[in-house]
């Protein structure tokens, strides 16, 4: 793999094309390759219910906004059995994520996880889902949308500050490790699930400028060295997140649990940064208000723990007035006592050979996101106002979904293959 500046593939890149491999070689060739290899262990006993509760467990900025997990991997899995799971299977299943437990402690610098179920996994019971319990069958979502539907049983979201940590730990899930950072792996999926898709990627300052040697960039090499997403802003503002209680189910078999919603979206940054200018980009990221007073300086750490939107034009106004609607404008509106109402989780990736997104977020129920997803649309706008359908419509252009998956994510004591009802 060669860069277009001609400069060799540092650490960071490097671990994140070994990820993106996977496999014992792509291991072993990430370790001669790292010293970051002294990572804590931790305990599977003394873990939240809340398999989501990853907040109180990363780093924190300047400005108390959470800083995203560097590197991350999302297996999907088909459930190898006939019929329902058994009590043995379920023992194997909570046995082997245990041991990931007890092998790296729960925290950035250890290993975070969430493991959750489709509707089609739970299609398999005679029982169906308690009506309080919000999974629909994934969908498009948009008139220019036609994405794959995920039909996997589960899907796996791990993330690490150290990338040799998620290669070791799907190595020992798949059952080629008999030990993982000192401790003995004594169970694994093998038998119980199957990787039906593996999907890689990253986030942080810098990690997308050092990885743009792909299709969907231009040549002249563009995303800012110090941004952390391929677009070129910052996105985790503490407030512009919902809070891990507002999108835990409160009550019911699955309380303390939580449902996510799973996208992968192509992008297409040779209109992003060929077409637009920096102030359009802005415009459009934020909103018009901020591209004309100059608000964001470069990411826009500046902002600090919010995107500013006080003194942004209602959305309608801003299509109707300007022409143009900003992504973070379109949100405002769902906020609820001035926060969103989905916990977004997402990274970029380079699977494929395309620049993109794993769009991964987290809700009490999928309808939250549905909502969030017909906001950011902005279908109404666009009949009525001169943005039209997409062009200077937020950030929809530059996006093309190619995928959809809607799970459910128990609590921990639930994980392992539940039933319907919540059985553990």
């Amino acid at each position: 793999m060669t860069g277009r500046r001609a400069r060799g593939i540092d650490r960071r890149a490097f671990v994140k094309s070994a990820l993106a491999i996977g496999g014992a070689s792509a291991l072993s060739a990430c370790l001669d390759r790292t010293d970051d290899t002294d990572v804590p262990q931790g305990s599977a006993e003394s873990l939240p219910e809340r398999q989501h509760a990853w907040g109180a467990f990363v780093e924190r900025d300047e400005h108390g906004n959470a800083v995203p997990v560097p590197h991350r991997l999302l297996l999907l899995l088909d459930y190898d059995g006939e019929g329902t799971p058994t009590e043995d299977e379920r023992e194997t299943v909570e046995r082997a994520l245990a041991t990931l437990e007890d092998a790296y402690a729960w925290s950035h610098d250890g290993l975070l996880s969430t493991m959750a179920y489709s509707p089609s996994y739970f299609e398999r019971f005679e029982s169906s889902l308690p009506e309080r319990v919000d999974l629909p069958a994934p969908e498009a979502l948009a008139s220019f949308e036609n994405p794959a539907l995920d039909a996997a049983d589960a899907a796996l979201h791990l993330a690490s500050d150290h990338g040799h940590v998620l290669l070791a730990v799907e190595q020992a899930l798949t059952g080629e490790r008999d030990a993982l950072n000192g401790v003995s792996v004594d169970a694994s999926f093998d038998g119980v699930f199957s990787v039906a898709e593996r999907r890689t990627g990253f986030t942080g300052d810098g990690l997308p400028a050092e990885n743009q040697d792909v299709r969907g960039v231009p040549d002249s090499e563009p995303v800012p060295e110090d941004a952390p997403l391929y677009m070129g802003f910052k996105s985790t503002y503490e407030k512009t997140q919902a809070s891990e209680d507002r999108v835990t189910i409160a009550e019911g078999a699955f309380a303390g649990g939580t449902t996510q919603h799973v996208s992968h979206m192509l992008l297409n940054l040779q209109q992003w940064y060929e077409q637009d200018d920096r102030e359009q980009r802005v415009g459009k990221m934020f909103c018009p208000y901020h591209a004309e007073n100059d608000v964001v300086e470069g990411a826009g750490d500046n902002l600090g723990s919010d995107a500013k939107m006080e003194k942004a034009k209602p959305a309608e106004r801003a299509a109707d007035e300007d022409g143009v609607v900003g992504h973070s404008q379109k949100m405002v509106s769902l906020r609820e006592d001035g926060r969103p109402i989905i916990l977004r989780r997402d990274f970029d990736s380079t699977d494929g050979g395309h620049a993109g997104l794993h769009f991964v977020s987290y809700q009490r129920e999928i309808a939250d996101f549905l909502d969030t997803r017909d906001a950011m649309t902005g279908a109404d706008l666009a009949a009525e106002t001169p943005v039209g359908q997409r062009n200077n419509n937020g950030i929809l252009q530059y996006m093309n979904v190619t995928s959809r998956g809607n799970y459910l994510v128990p609590p921990r004591s639930k994980r392992a293959l539940p039933t319907p009802e919540g059985d553990a």
